[in-house]
């Protein structure tokens, strides 16, 4: 029975995990719930852990976390998450999809973390809806799913769906409501408490590490990252890039080295493989078709550039994290071959 006191019942929560959800994700928006029931000295919020069929769950990091199976009847609860990562672009569980379904059809608010939004979208529950997407999977995620409102922010909520892009967005979705329902004092108390300053809006960008353009110091070189990752499918080449950008091609490549760590070309190809690889495993897209999306006009160019890249060709790459294999490898910008 939940507690009750000034503020009403206990807001519920049920977080339905698929196998290699992502640990950091879930961790991120039960925290802020679990200090705000800390802070506050009542139960303001509670959670339960589900599963298709219940039992252990393996996260993508090898932790375990115990589900119940899923409900038969009426589920108390005001959101459900879906909790998944790795591979979510395939699961398919017809299971879990009626259910979902069924709660859709009872007013419950459906949610998603991470990479999950496949899932819904699979299970055809977001048509229409505006969705937080993972920055690196976004133009995938569109091709396959074009009747959804993909978007590279770190949290969408329109009352009947919240999708939470993953990693620490969850910090600040949750925080968001402490804040809707308990008031700002509690929620910087939350924020203080986690040591999370400063907080960040729905639609703050996802991206600002060293791979990403906002940590890059010389502005010749956020302009040049720009105008590869806007032209990945008819690219550039690096002198005209630099001649766009207001400087020498032999500056550019200076200035790539410094704070880039490679040169021009090969970040610019590592970002048309890594979108490769994306199609590859998020869509079902032929080869070829992909092989051109990235600006390769030759097949047999695309795939050596791909192996040579990743260790395998892109036939041997449309599942991101195959079962043979102990843990994933998606190599980053930092990992581009020289030339």
């Amino acid at each position: 029975m939940a507690l009750t006191g000034s503020h009403g019942p206990a807001v519920e929560f049920c977080f339905v995990l698929i196998p290699r959800f992502n640990m950091l994700a879930l961790t991120a928006v039960l925290e802020p719930l679990r200090v705000a029931n800390y802070l506050s000295g009542r139960r303001l919020y509670g959670w339960q852990f589900l599963a298709p069929d219940g039992g252990a769950v393996t996260a993508s990091n090898g932790m375990r976390l115990e589900a119940r199976p899923l409900p038969r009847g009426p589920i108390r609860a005001h959101t459900v998450f879906v909790c998944g990562s790795w591979d979510c672009e395939h699961y398919d569980n017809g299971k879990l999809f009626s259910w979902l379904r069924r709660l859709d059809r009872a007013g419950v608010r459906l949610g998603t973390m991470d990479i999950a939004s496949y899932v819904l979208a699979r299970a055809g529950l977001l048509a229409g809806h505006r969705v937080a997407v993972l920055w690196y999977c976004i133009r995938a995620f569109r091709e396959a799913h074009p009747d959804v409102v993909a978007e590279a922010c770190l949290f969408a909520d329109d009352g009947a769906r919240i999708t939470i892009a993953g990693g620490t967005a969850g910090l600040d979705a949750m925080i968001a409501d402490v804040r809707a329902r308990h008031g700002e004092r509690l929620a910087h108390e939350v924020a203080d408490h986690i040591l999370h300053h400063p907080l960040r809006g729905p639609d703050d960008g996802q991206r600002s590490g060293r791979g990403g353009r906002r940590r890059i110091a010389h502005p010749a070189v956020r302009s040049a990252v720009a105008l590869m990752e806007d032209r990945l499918e008819d690219p550039l080449t690096i002198p005209v890039i630099a001649d766009r950008v207001g400087v020498s091609q032999r500056k550019l490549e200076r200035l790539f080295e410094k704070h880039a760590g490679q040169p021009p070309v090969a970040h610019y190809r590592m970002l048309r493989l890594q979108h490769a690889r994306v199609l590859l495993t998020n869509t079902n897209l032929p080869v070829r078709e992909i092989s051109v999306a990235c600006g390769y006009s030759s097949l047999s160019h695309f795939a050596k550039a791909f192996a040579r890249q990743f260790g395998k060709r892109p036939g041997e790459s449309r599942i991101a994290w195959p079962d043979t294999e102990p843990a994933p490898v998606w190599l980053g910008l930092a990992e581009g071959v020289r030339e």
